[in-house]
Formats: structure tokens, sequence, C-alpha cells
């Protein structure tokens, strides 16, 4: 019952964090990981982290629609 139960648990954060896109995970503990390399030099911090994330966003936006693009042509082509 106990291991059944860590199991759960397990895959329900799994799900949670990782879901569709592992690579957004990543992406979010690289620009923490950079945050603390930075904690000294705020004004560099200040500029560095937002172009980050502006730039994984865009960059996961791109490959969603990419996705997006070739799962709508193999629709097409079933039909």
């Amino acid at each position: 019952m106990i291991v059944r139960a860590l199991r759960a648990f397990g895959r329900f954060w799994w799900e949670f964090l990782v879901g569709d896109t592992p690579e957004l995970l990543g992406a979010a503990l690289a620009i923490v990981v950079l945050a603390v390399l930075l904690r000294h030099q705020r004004d560099v911090a200040y500029v560095v982290l937002p172009l980050t994330a502006i730039v994984v966003l865009v960059a996961s936006t791109i490959r969603g629609t990419k996705r997006s693009a070739g799962s709508e042509q193999t629709v097409e082509e079933d039909a």
C-alpha cells in the first residue's frame, strides 16, 4: 500500500513538473542555477535572466509550432 502511494505521488510530480516538455523543466532549472551564479552581479542578472527566459519561451513556442504543423500534415495525409 505504501509503495503504491509513493509511486502515485512520484507519477503526479513527474507529470506536474515534466509533463509533455521536459526541456522546459531543464530550462527552468538552468535559469535558477544562472540566478544563483549571478547573485553578486545584480546588474548583469537584471539583463541576462529575463533575456534567457525570453529565449527559452520563444524556442519552445517555435518548437511547439513545428510539432503542431507536423501533426496537422499527418492528419491531412490520413484523410
